[in-house]
């Protein structure tokens, strides 16, 4: 049996059944629950009043937050030759053509992000079981198919990311780290509540939140009053 931390416990008591409705307070919370030997990641889950099983319903997006996430990533960048000494110089972690098809049918993945030029595509479709499952698919709707790759490279390297809803329509999405400041991390998940607002999809009927929580890896939810957005 786990074996739960007095302060774990006076974690759990502070945020029990209390909706916080100002941000600032729930952010100093936030970061106080942070009691980990590691710098843990800040966390926002928001149950959204949609059915993914329908394409209206669907929410896959892409942001940038003001102060990234607190993590680098590696881009890989799938092309034809012509556009290789581009990716590289744009700041690519891994540019390939056929060769990278064939280590990622391979199963060989060694990177965070994969971005592809439309010529690529067909030739990418036979990849779908090894990429799909690990959200690594590149879509013209999460901006990973380009035509212009020193700029779409610049972005996702500034901390563009995508995010989604899973198929229960929940979003859980990281905001930042624990050692960020108050105000990045209440920046942020403005920043990350507007993108999931302004994106809400054509079919949902009604109220679109249900409810949203943010947390640290380790620390428990706190639960939002979203009319602290408005």
């Amino acid at each position: 049996m786990r074996k739960i931390s007095r302060r774990h416990q006076e974690n759990q008591a502070k945020t029990k059944n209390i909706m916080f409705s100002n941000l600032d307070e729930a952010v100093k919370i936030l970061k106080e629950t942070a009691t980990a030997k590691f710098n843990e990641t800040v966390e926002l889950h928001a149950n959204l009043n949609i059915d993914p099983k329908y394409a209206d319903q669907q929410l896959r997006t892409t942001v940038t937050l003001p102060h990234g996430v607190g993590k680098s990533i590696k881009i890989a960048v799938l092309t034809n030759e012509s556009n290789i000494s581009e990716a590289q110089t744009a700041g690519a972690d891994i540019v390939g053509t056929d060769d990278l098809i064939e280590e990622i049918s391979q199963g060989q993945i060694n990177f965070d992000l994969l971005v592809a030029t439309p010529d690529m595509m067909p030739k990418l479709a036979k990849l779908g079981r090894v990429l799909g499952p690990k959200g690594l698919m590149p879509s013209p709707k999460s901006g990973t198919v380009s035509t212009t790759l020193t700029e779409t490279l610049a972005d996702f390297k500034k901390g563009k990311f995508e995010y989604k809803a899973d198929k229960a329509g929940v979003v859980h999405v990281s905001f930042g780290k624990a050692n960020f400041t108050d105000i990045q991390l209440a920046e942020n998940l403005t920043a990350l509540y507007r993108s999931i607002e302004q994106n809400r999809p054509s079919g949902v009927k009604g109220k679109y939140f249900k409810k949203a929580f943010i947390c640290t890896s380790m620390g428990p939810s706190i639960q939002l009053d979203l009319s602290m957005f408005d």
